[in-house]
């Protein structure tokens, strides 16, 4: 049954709160928000973009009032589409609430720990930690272009730094509907900032609080485990998981089920030495054994270990160019500008019908023709040598552990490595950094030869020998192009895949997960299960209990997008694919 709602007046009264120019009913103008930037989209029945913590408190008790289901949504750089609405199948009215323009990071005990507000990013967490020799949990990574902090906590994003795991706090600043609907505002960042919601909200907003009144309780500001975790290479389990129960906590793999107005998290000292080593190999089990002996052995845990074969470092090669011109000239920060420029530039385009969609794609392909090619000399050999490239990255002792360690195995085993200089290492990194969007774009300029694109990302067991797929023959024969890059120290791999012509997506997809299911791995490993996986029974009871009337990002991990949990027809609920 659709719930009735007056629209116009709840309209009028968001207008009240935020004015009229952070609030978007007209199609063209919602579409950047209401579409997700690789899967997904829906109808909503207005944008909202508040310009503080209050207006977002406000905007929420409107909605909360007027019973319309409500979606917070951060950068919209996930995969799944998680932050976006789905179809057109919801019993209520959908209001997006954009968190983006409330962007303060603030530092805790000269930076040890921050506080991100809701619409802060990595780029602008990395600026403001690099005065004080510090860096954050994450790092960017290649399929997250412009992600927000909270984004990252909201779906436990995993990231590619083997020391720290999943993004992960205990301390969180949220708001949240109870089983009669009463919105609430929950405080458990550790600071006091007074007790009613506008006072909190305005306290924190405002930095309105002493160094007193920061609190350092028994909760955890990231996950300081799992190095213990990545380095049981002999566990049945994966090391890391959306569906992994040991950190699913309040905002933490939440995926909107809250409203979360700001986290607390752990910073990290940035080393004094780092080395970028390159490794090549032919033969997938060199690189299984690798993995092993540094994980069990070292003393140091690598930084990052970052896998790409050889397909992907083509395709990244040469659809990835022009993003890989652009942040090293442009720098990392001048991305969210371009994807909004690309948006705004598509929407036009696609209003004129006569011209091909992802319009900005093509031109900044055919753009990137004109400059000369982009990679070292010595990746260049390595790629016409190895299909197997792993840039392994060691810091302070663990530079000469890793190179001691490397010198004695190639001296046995198949393949080989070199130093990388500074300028290679940054290359590198860079080259896989822009892997992601460079698969999404070679799918794009092929859109007429070949069929639908999947992307999926999965843990794998850390015991398991086999991290390089082999599919069988009758999936594998409905495939065009394979694309495989990964966090291979902790069993992470994101698997795409560009399916031939005629081939049915659907149901290739659900053969491929039923191999990842007969080896006990999990998927998906870090971008959550957003509108395109179903949540396993322990993620759809941690989203029941966290938002008991289904209020918030209603239908997530395909579960029901009605009010209260009440079953919805299609069978949407059921099953694990």
């Amino acid at each position: 049954m659709t719930v009735n709602v007056d629209t116009q007046s709840l309209i009028a009264s968001i207008r009240d709160v935020v004015g009229q120019a952070y609030l978007l009913t007209d199609q063209a103008k919602k579409q950047p928000y209401t579409k997700g930037f690789r899967f997904g989209a829906g109808e909503a029945l207005a944008v909202v973009r508040p310009g503080t913590l209050v207006e977002i408190w406000r905007v929420l008790k409107l909605c909360v009032e007027a019973d319309v289901a409500v979606i917070m949504q951060a950068a919209n750089t996930g995969l799944t589409g998680g932050s976006t609405p789905d179809g057109k199948d919801y019993d209520r009215p959908l209001v997006i609430i954009s968190t983006m323009r409330i962007d303060d990071i603030q530092l805790v005990d000269s930076g040890k720990q921050i506080v991100g507000l809701a619409g802060s990013t990595l780029f602008g967490l990395e600026e403001t930690l690099a005065p004080y020799g510090r860096e954050p949990h994450s790092v960017i990574g290649s399929s997250c272009i412009g992600a927000s902090i909270v984004g990252g906590i909201c779906n436990n994003s995993g990231g590619a730094l083997v020391k720290r795991g999943p993004a992960y706090t205990e301390l969180a600043l949220f708001a949240q509907i109870d089983a009669n609907g009463n919105l609430s505002l929950v405080n458990n960042l550790g600071i006091n900032l007074g007790s009613e919601p506008e006072e909190i909200l305005n306290n924190l907003e405002n930095k309105r609080y002493k160094e007193a009144d920061v609190q350092h309780p028994d909760a955890r500001a990231s996950d300081n485990e799992y190095d213990e975790r990545v380095r049981d290479v002999d566990s049945e389990t994966p090391s890391r998981f959306n569906n992994d129960g040991r950190r699913l906590h309040e905002a933490s793999g939440c995926a909107g089920k809250l409203a979360v107005f700001a986290v607390r998290l752990d910073t990290f000292p940035i080393p004094e030495k780092k080395q970028v080593f390159y490794v090549g190999s032919n033969d997938a089990a060199v690189f299984t054994k690798v993995r092993r002996d540094i994980l069990s052995t070292f003393k140091n845990l690598p930084d990052s270990g970052e896998y790409l074969h050889r397909d992907c470092y083509d395709v990244s090669k040469k659809y990835g160019k022009d993003m890989f011109i652009v942040i090293s000239k442009l720098g990392a920060k001048f991305i969210p500008k371009l994807f909004a420029f690309k948006r705004k530039f598509d929407a036009f385009t696609d209003k004129l019908g006569f011209l091909p969609n992802k319009m900005s794609d093509r031109v900044m392909q055919y753009m990137s023709y004109l400059f000369p090619s982009h990679l070292p000399k010595r990746m260049e050999e390595y790629r016409d040598k190895y299909q197997h490239h792993w840039i392994l990255e060691m810091s302070n002792v663990g530079v000469e552990e890793a190179k001691a360690y490397l010198d004695e195995f190639f001296k046995t085993n198949e393949g080989s490595y070199f130093e990388c200089t500074q300028e290679e290492a940054d290359k590198a990194i860079l080259h896989r950094f822009v892997a992601g969007g460079a698969i999404g774009r070679y799918h794009v300029m092929h859109s007429k030869e070949v069929g639908a694109m999947m992307t999926i990302d999965v843990a794998l067991r850390r015991n398991d020998p086999d991290w390089f797929e082999v599919l069988p023959k009758e999936i594998d024969d409905q495939i065009d192009t394979k694309l495989y890059y990964g966090h291979l120290f902790c069993h992470v791999m994101h698997q795409n895949y560009v399916l031939k012509k005629g081939a049915d997506a659907k149901l290739l997809k659900g053969k491929i997960l039923e191999t990842f299911d007969a080896r006990n791995a999990e998927y998906p490993a870090e971008h959550n299960v957003g509108h395109e996986y179903f949540a396993k029974d322990a993620l759809k009871n941690f989203y029941r209990e966290l938002d008991p009337t289904n209020s918030f990002n209603p239908g997530i991990g395909k579960t029901t997008k009605r009010k209260n949990w009440a079953e919805q027809s299609g069978g949407c609920c059921g099953g694990n694919h």
